[in-house]
């Protein structure tokens, strides 16, 4: 299979965004070929590169999300900067950004100066509130979206407090979703020839996400308390342990789903029980319901009991720790997890693979997140023009021979 062409080849991205939202969007996309140029600041790069564990001091959760990227060092603060980017849109199909509102602006990077430069340009701007409202104005991440979006009110248990992801939920998905709004604005280009502003809040895709609370409010008066790990349209619905102190998943959104999880138990008298009839007799009695289950699974270690569940074709699953997963046949099977060569840790890192498989034209990583300013000859001085005494005495390192 030739590996020139790829779904976003020829796309052109300037991501001068930092920490996760806006860099989680611009991955996806150069996950699938587009190029995109990563904009750092000179002295420390993006503060992502800081964040998580690291190993010798570079950070491994940088690695990922900057996967594919490269790496130019520019100040934004100043004239040079300035003229950096503008220099980079004047042929950029999109610009991702999540600094708070009025920051590109006050550094002379509005749309309307870039759209001047460029009028086919699309702006992605991501902020914790969006650029419009009365939280506009306030500094927003993830945490305080999740909050925000009603995420954390429903999660836990209903006698103890709200909780929050173990991971950057609200960013990654508002990155997921800006990833995919990026492509709707180019797909309507194709027809006016003309760019637009993207204006995604971190909050509204998470909010998106969390089903039918706003119906339910607006029509019965409905507010979803916090219940574990149970859901409020379904039911079973929840974690189990096994004899073997393990955990195991277990949903019977199906009728026919729930009955043939009660064979696989041995517990078909659950099937006729008033209690359980049907999905809303078992949601008003979903307690009870996972009293019994439980009784019966905590009679099966975790292995035997998914052999048993897939003899009977019904739906479990393990609750996997990430050393687990690299040990899963399926995870090795559908190649998720993937290995990439890097320079600057001395050795292969490996991290999840692109999602989603084409038949045709695969994504695929071919780089981890760069050293910072690895790019600055490549970019700012052979394709972009800068003279390089001007680079240097702005304190921007360039490499003897940069990567490409």
């Amino acid at each position: 299979m030739p590996r020139t062409h790829q779904p976003l080849s020829g796309v052109k991205v300037v991501d001068i965004a930092n920490f996760l939202a806006g860099p989680v969007c611009s991955m996806f996309l150069a996950d699938f070929g587009a190029e995109v140029v990563k904009l750092e600041r000179p002295d420390t790069g993006d503060e992502l590169r800081y964040w998580g564990n690291d190993r010798n001091g570079v950070g491994l959760m940088y690695k990922m999300v900057n996967r594919n990227k490269l790496s130019v060092t520019a100040d934004l603060r100043t004239p040079l900067g300035v003229e950096i980017v503008r220099r980079l849109v004047a042929d950029a199909d999109l610009v991702v950004e999540n600094f708070r509102k009025g920051t590109l602006e006050r550094w002379g990077l509005g749309y309307d100066v870039l759209s001047a430069v460029n009028p086919g340009l699309v702006l992605v701007r991501l902020t914790g509130f969006g650029q419009t409202g009365p939280n506009s104005h306030r500094p927003g991440f993830g945490t305080l979206a999740e909050g925000y979006a009603g995420y954390a009110y429903i999660t836990g248990y209903p006698d103890r407090p709200p909780l929050l992801p173990g991971f950057g939920l609200a960013d990654e998905t508002a990155g997921l979703m800006a990833a995919f709004l990026a492509m709707v604005a180019l797909k309507e280009r194709e027809a006016s020839g003309l760019g637009q502003v993207v204006d995604l809040a971190i909050y509204e895709p998470l909010f998106t996400l969390l089903g039918p609370q706003v119906v339910d409010f607006d029509q019965l008066g409905l507010i979803q308390e916090r219940n574990g790990s149970r859901l409020p349209f379904t039911a079973p619905r929840n974690t189990y342990r096994t004899r073997d102190d393990k955990w195991v998943s277990i949903s019977g959104s199906a009728q026919s789903t729930f009955e043939r999880m009660c064979k696989a138990l041995g517990v078909p008298e659950l099937v006729e029980d008033p209690r359980f009839l049907d999905n809303r007799c078992r949601i008003r009695n979903a307690e009870a319901l996972d009293e019994a289950l439980q009784a019966a699974i905590v009679r099966h270690d975790r292995e035997p009991l998914i052999t048993l569940f897939d003899s009977f074709d019904a739906a479990v699953a393990p609750c996997n720790s990430v050393a687990e997963i690299f040990e899963d046949a399926h995870f090795r099977a559908r190649e998720n997890i993937v290995a990439i060569e890097d320079v600057e840790l001395g050795r292969p890192i490996r991290m999840q693979n692109v999602a989603g498989k084409f038949s045709r034209t695969p994504g695929r990583i071919n780089r981890a997140g760069p050293p910072l300013g690895a790019h600055n000859r490549a970019i700012l001085v052979e394709r972009l023009g800068f003279d390089e005494a001007e680079l240097e005495n702005a304190g921007l390192r360039l490499e003897p021979a940069g990567e490409t």
